[in-house]
């Protein structure tokens, strides 16, 4: 069961890193915005949702397999 949350963790890390790549392709005062405070990235996505939509997304389905994930493990009682 771990294995699902791992494989879901790296979907996360994925998607984190496209979503910057598409900050730091808009500009590097973007990129940097996001990389160090993350609230900037919240404006990012509303601001710039053509390039951030797809790695948003991504974190999203990772996040959703994290959380199957746990309610199935917690499910079992394990």
């Amino acid at each position: 069961m771990e294995f699902f949350a791992f494989i879901g963790l790296a979907i996360v890390i994925i998607g984190s890193i496209g979503f910057l790549i598409a900050a730091f392709k808009q500009s590097l005062l973007w990129g940097l915005g996001c990389l160090l405070f993350a609230p900037i990235s919240f404006i990012f996505l509303f601001m710039h949702w053509p390039e951030a939509k797809n790695p948003f997304l991504l974190q999203l389905a990772g996040i959703l397999v994290i959380f199957l994930t746990a309610l199935t493990h917690s499910e079992i009682g394990i």
